[in-house]
């Protein structure tokens, strides 16, 4: 049944929560996640490589272990996501909103992180800024009650 169908208007039709068999079947498919709300899925492991994932609800979701190579990632929501040993080369994710997400194994190698917001009380700008530059992985800062 499309969302036509169920009688929602393209504004509530974007606001509907995916299932992780829909986003999984729309990957397949090649097709756009633009906008799509994904917040909370385990979406760890999944390849989307050269997908279209502008303005992306992806707030904590698991995406550890999941590429996004030349991704478009722009004004997307992964605020509180965990993106361990995630690999965002070449991705845009300008405007992106990654506070509080986990990024400790992330990789950013020629990514464009023009305006994005980074979890900059557990990882330092100069360690993203050198994952662009090189690739290297994302090393997070112990918390203060550990030291």
């Amino acid at each position: 049944m499309t969302q036509r169908n169920r009688g929602l208007d393209p504004d509530e039709a974007a606001s509907v929560s995916l299932t992780k068999k829909q986003v999984s079947d729309k990957m397949r498919r090649r097709e756009s996640l633009a906008e799509q709300d994904m917040r909370g899925l385990d979406l760890s492991g999944l390849c989307f490589d050269g997908l279209d994932l502008r303005r992306a609800k992806l707030a904590h979701a698991d995406l550890s272990r999941a590429t996004f190579r030349r991704t478009d990632l722009a004004w997307a929501s992964l605020w509180g996501a965990n993106l361990r040993d995630a690999d965002f080369e070449g991705a845009n994710l300008e405007d992106a909103d990654l506070d509080l997400a986990l990024l400790g194994g992330a990789t950013f190698r020629g990514a464009r992180i023009r305006r994005t917001l980074f979890p900059l009380a557990d990882v330092s700008l100069d360690a993203i800024r050198a994952s662009v530059r090189t690739g290297q992985r994302i090393v997070e800062r112990e918390p203060e009650d550990e030291r």
